[in-house]
């Protein structure tokens, strides 16, 4: 039995208590199961896309789709298969018809979402004075933090 089979469902306190050598051995067991599940699961899906696309492509255009999820029965199983839709625009062309609106006298809010980005990049290379004029509409949020475990000659 593996340390991580001994360890499920211990609480991470109790792991946080462990040597740093287990913690070590514990993240890279799971940095490998879950490797090898993804894997797994992407073999998986490529033999239902293979078993069932044309099935879900023939559904979908007899019911006048171009996207979406459709449903049908193969023998006892129901398979849905959904094809999410992705929309890019063309943001110079939509630059244009934005100036078209708003010299037409329109307000453009009403036909189009208009959001402002800053590369966080370009952002930290301006001068302190021109940051200065953004700080107020610029917020920082955090995501989940990451470790790497190593051993101190860098070998695993």
């Amino acid at each position: 039995m593996t340390l991580l089979e001994q360890c499920i469902g211990r609480p991470a306190s109790e792991l946080a208590e462990f040597a740093p050598e287990q913690l070590l051995d514990l993240k890279q067991q799971v940095v490998d199961a879950l490797a090898t599940a993804k894997a797994n699961a992407d073999w998986i899906d490529r033999a239902l896309e293979l078993r069932y696309s044309r099935i879900a492509a023939q559904a979908r255009l007899a019911a006048g789709k171009d996207a979406g999820t459709v449903s049908f029965a193969d023998g006892d199983v129901r398979v849905s298969v959904e094809l999410p839709k992705k929309i890019e625009w063309d943001q110079t062309r939509l630059a244009q018809i934005v100036q078209r609106i708003r010299a037409a006298g329109e307000d453009p809010g009403e036909f189009v979402e208009i959001s402002y980005r800053i590369s966080e990049s370009k952002y930290s290379g301006w001068p302190v004075s021109m940051r200065a004029n953004f700080d107020a509409a610029r917020t920082l949020k955090t995501g989940k933090p990451t470790f790497r475990l190593s051993t101190t000659d860098g070998e695993l």
